[in-house]
């Protein structure tokens, strides 16, 4: 019989293989990687500290950005360690904890998502029943599910994982461990991990993404009615710039999770998109240009300084 050595770890080749592009590219990602921290972590301190930011909207928003500083701090972190370093290594057992806490956070994100423009909806079209509908007891099962539902789809794709046997070639063209990398080196037939995925997907897609679309055509159609064009700009342009974040971040990832793996450039990118560019943007689309929190921050800053002074 043929001598089969069994897989214990993998090398991430990255986005590149060429040392200078590899110093660049470390600079960029460290500098976007400070960014969320520091957007997300200051978000998630005046949202905590402001009393007058203890609503259903900044709740969950405030869950958004510890989601980010979370999702974030799952990939970029390695993928500086193998910038900065010859060996690129990762344990099998890394891996696939990277690839669990990479879908838990981005299936409780889609889910969090889809709530949050549920709340803006409520807000915007049924202000005299908004209480009635949103609460904080409400948003607190809300959250509680969406965790619970990542989990589950996290720990399910990932539990399958073990019935796959990696015998052959360890290296993986993409700086992350994500599932649909994984089954091409898999020496076991990985198409029932293949479904999976993609049921995964397709059920997220269809359970969360038709009610982003029609909560946030209601609210353009609202926005639409407002009779200032001073008034209906800016709420647009608020609204806009809400549902691209949102659309680019389900449209590259179900884009990742659903297509074949073929190693292309094209994927690492996309994996860049939702990964690390959407917990970059959330804290300044969402919260850093709402007025409401530019007051909490200045009221937080001003306590500050009469304590020290």
């Amino acid at each position: 019989m043929k001598n089969v050595s069994i897989i214990t770890e993998f090398v991430l080749l990255g986005l590149s293989s060429d040392p200078h592009i590899q110093t660049m590219l470390f600079v960029l990602f460290l500098g976007i990687y400070l960014l969320t921290l520091t957007g997300n972590v200051v978000m998630t301190l005046v949202i905590w500290a402001d009393s007058h930011l203890h609503t259903p909207m900044y709740f969950f928003l405030g869950h958004l950005s510890f989601l980010d500083l979370s999702f974030s701090s799952v990939t970029v972190p390695k993928m500086l360690q193998n910038l900065s370093s010859q060996k690129k290594r990762i344990s099998l057992w890394g891996c696939i904890a990277q690839s669990f806490f990479f879908i838990l956070s981005g299936v409780t994100e889609a889910c969090l998502l889809s709530a949050m423009a549920y709340d803006r909806y409520a807000a915007i079209c049924h202000p005299l029943v908004y209480t009635m509908l949103i609460n904080r007891p409400l948003c607190t099962v809300i959250v509680s599910i969406a965790w619970a539902v990542g989990f589950l789809i996290s720990l399910m794709n990932n539990l399958f994982i073990h019935k796959l046997h990696f015998c052959g070639s360890n290296i993986i063209p993409h700086f992350i461990c994500e599932l649909p990398t994984l089954f091409p080196l898999s020496c076991t037939d990985p198409t029932v991990n293949e479904i999976l995925v993609a049921v995964s997907c397709a059920l997220l897609g269809l359970l969360t993404l038709p009610l982003i679309l029609f909560c946030y055509s209601r609210i353009i159609s609202a926005i639409l009615s407002i009779h200032s064009s001073e008034g209906r700009g800016k709420a647009f342009s608020t609204c806009s710039s809400h549902l691209t974040v949102v659309l680019l971040f389900y449209g590259t990832a179900l884009f990742r999770y659903i297509s074949l793996t073929s190693g292309s450039v094209l994927e690492q990118v996309v994996s860049v998109q939702y990964g690390v560019i959407t917990s970059l943007l959330n804290p300044l689309i969402y919260s850093l240009k709402n007025q409401e929190v530019k007051a909490a921050l200045k009221r937080m800053m001003r306590q500050q300084r009469c304590a020290l002074g």
